[in-house]
């Protein structure tokens, strides 16, 4: 290494050391020299730390508009008083620690939410409680920052004026991950946003989804519980996503399922669990997705395809106790069902290798009937059913000829 990079490299450190040198803490209470955080941002330098201690402090429309690391001691109250935004990022390198954030105000021009992030790079919110909502946290256009530990509770009760608990709207490199998230409109709300790692969130009772994306690619969900939600989680319009580990559980409704795929390419669905869902998985539009080592338990539907879906693979997946486990409303089939385990399966292995020797068709005719006319439901457990049932998997006519497990386990996984 020569003079001039080491030249270059002392003053870089020479400059680190000066600027952490030079930080402060600005602490805001109520007998301190600043007693509200607007106060204490305009005063504060580049890199310093304001400490905001126990108490309730009414205020709305905080900017924050340098690197600053704003931390609460003991969850002091940010109140906006139901009159807007509250807190707005608008810098790099910004923390939010430790708040407890109150009444954001309900616009139905504006997306008002407790905490914005605009056009910022390497933001962290953490240890955040918000109450009382229209939004929750909002990510505009921000890259490579993390949204960590934080609880978003709503009070909604209708659509049309409630927001999104976390929302992502063109970001890229974001972590969303240890977060709990009730009773808004939306859980987690992706759009447009790419390279998103969602993982070990706890997304419950939400008016519409648990999670919601679209338009966004390469993104991973893992260690995720979406349960209780008014239609669970909706994936649509999105290319290479990974989904591993999630539990998806007691979404139901007319309309509910555990996921929703539409529009999906080149994805993987993988040691997921499906339990008491009306439909585990909706499919429709999507290709090309690996779903393995599930476990679909105990749903009306395990998975119902509505059309155009191709060179799918589903494999060493579970099928337990589902009213229906497969539901398809084509005669055509390209996708490969291998190696699954079949509660419904009542075929033999004599030479004992696992395996059985009879193919398992999981498409029954009754659902192919039920889709084109859902009151037939209440027929289900009839006698008759169970023979036209059975006289189409010894002769199908009306479902696919090769659309079957030919190699069905003989225990689960």
């Amino acid at each position: 290494m020569n003079y001039r990079n080491l030249h270059i490299i002392f003053l870089l450190i020479t400059l680190l050391v000066n600027a952490f040198a030079k930080a402060e803490t600005i602490t805001v209470c109520a007998s301190c020299q600043h007693t509200s955080l607007s106060n204490a941002i305009t005063a504060a330098q580049a890199g310093d730390t304001i400490l905001v201690k126990k108490g309730t402090y009414k205020e709305y429309n905080i900017v924050v508009d340098k690197p600053l690391t704003i931390k609460g001691e003991n969850f002091p109250i940010i109140d906006g008083e139901d009159k807007g935004e509250i807190i707005r990022i608008v810098s790099d390198n910004v923390t939010i620690d430790g708040l407890f954030i109150i009444n954001v105000g309900t616009s139905y021009t504006s997306d008002h939410a407790a905490i914005r992030v605009v056009r910022s790079e390497h933001f962290l919110i953490q240890n955040v409680v918000l109450e009382k909502l229209f939004f929750g946290i909002y990510i505009e256009k921000s890259n490579n920052g993390k949204v960590y530990h934080n609880k978003v509770i709503g009070d909604a009760q209708d659509e049309y004026n409630s927001g999104n608990g976390i929302q992502l709207w063109y970001s890229k490199n974001v972590e969303v991950s240890n977060n709990i998230v009730q009773k808004v409109r939306d859980g987690i709300y992706l759009e447009f946003s790419d390279d998103i790692l969602i993982k070990d969130n706890v997304s419950t009772n939400n008016l519409r989804y648990g999670l919601h994306f679209m338009f966004s690619n390469d993104d991973v969900y893992t260690n995720n519980t979406f349960e209780n939600n008014g239609a669970g989680v909706a994936v649509m319009f999105s290319k290479r996503i990974k989904m591993f580990n999630n539990t998806f559980k007691k979404n139901w409704g007319t309309a509910a399922f555990g996921i929703l795929l539409k529009e999906i390419n080149d994805a993987e669905i993988k040691d997921n669990l499906f339990e008491e869902n009306t439909v585990a998985i909706n499919i429709e539009g999507s290709n090309r997705i690996v779903y393995s080592g599930n476990d679909f338990i105990r749903n009306g539907y395990a998975i119902k395809v509505l059309g155009a879906c191709y060179n799918n693979t589903i494999e060493k997946n579970n099928f337990l106790y589902n009213s229906f486990d497969l539901s398809y409303n084509s005669k055509l089939n390209d996708n490969v069902f291998r190696d699954n385990y079949w509660s419904n399966y009542t075929g033999y292995d004599l030479d004992k290798d696992g395996v059985g020797d009879v193919p398992f068709r999981p498409v029954k005719l009754f659902s192919y009937v039920v889709n084109k006319t859902p009151e037939t439901i209440i027929l289900m457990r009839s006698l008759f059913i169970d023979i036209i049932d059975f006289s189409e998997k010894v002769s199908p006519v009306f479902t696919p000829d090769n659309l079957q497990d030919l190699t069905p386990k003989m225990t689960r996984y």
